[in-house]
């Protein structure tokens, strides 16, 4: 007489390792790059330091002379600056972000994911972010130290609510842009290089002069590009005023930023991965 071996059930183990998720691989790609981030002491330290030295050159090299010839002081100009000093720590953030992007397509890293249980994409969401963490962390430092050269706002907190949203809406931007610039790069420098530009968005807009004091042929551009009304707004917001109709202009700008870059991966991303 025989006996017949129950059958083995070997569908459970296989149905758990059919993949890990893309929440899971967010989570795993984003504390990657975070380790990554504050390994690298150098660049989160120039990302911090840089927007820093920007505001206290302009406050008290320029500060003096710009404020006096618009009826201010020292105070109402690290006000008027505050925003775009802001912004422009998100750009030297966000730039970091472009490199490591690029090393992970070029190196290899990406295809080695075809064989992991992780969709390839969560990589470039993990990047974006820690970005973000890190970006805010500067813009948290740049504000604490505004606070300690005696900035002060009116502003109620919904006011305030809304103006650190602008400038996170912002961060989150710039800093998809330059992981779309990461992921088409030939190599880290080119990335770096392609984002330069963007760098300097801040300088030709009302961060740190008035529109209207520039030249004819530059007013234009520095009116109707995007930094303009989101620092219009965030300055506005953060002084407790109403930011008009530049609010929405700002998010526009922003959403079509996002969707753009978005399309971009969409369409780019699985073309780079699949080589």
């Amino acid at each position: 007489m025989t006996t017949t071996t129950p059958p083995q059930e070997a569908e459970a183990p296989a149905s758990r390792g059919n993949g890990a998720g893309a929440l899971t691989g967010l989570r795993v790609f984003t504390g990657r790059s975070l380790k990554h981030s504050f390994r690298d002491a150098e660049s989160l330290l120039m990302a911090i330091l840089l927007p820093v030295m920007l505001m206290l050159i302009f406050v008290f090299i320029f500060g003096e002379s710009i404020a006096a010839g618009q009826g201010g002081d020292r105070g109402d100009y690290l006000a008027y600056v505050l925003p775009a000093v802001a912004l422009t720590a998100a750009g030297f953030g966000a730039s970091y972000t472009a490199v490591v992007v690029s090393d992970d397509m070029t190196t290899g890293f990406m295809n080695r994911l075809r064989t992991m249980p992780f969709p390839a994409v969560t990589v470039l969401l993990g990047h974006t972010a820690s970005s973000m963490v890190r970006n805010l962390l500067a813009t948290g430092v740049v504000l604490a130290i505004a606070f300690g050269l005696g900035f002060r706002t009116e502003a109620s907190a919904v006011e305030l609510a809304g103006a650190v949203g602008l400038i996170a809406l912002w961060i989150l931007v710039i800093t998809v842009v330059f992981a779309v610039l990461g992921m088409v790069a030939g190599s880290a420098e080119a990335a770096s290089g392609y984002g330069f530009v963007l760098l300097f968005l801040p300088y030709v807009s009302s961060g740190f002069a008035p529109v209207e004091t520039m030249p004819g042929w530059l007013q234009g551009f520095a009116g109707h590009q995007p930094m303009t009304p989101i620092i219009d707004a965030s300055r506005a917001l953060l002084d407790g005023a109403s930011p008009g109709d530049t609010w929405w202009i700002g998010l526009l700008w922003c959403g079509g930023f996002i969707a753009v870059a978005v399309w971009l991966a969409a369409v780019i991303f699985p073309r780079k991965v699949a080589r």
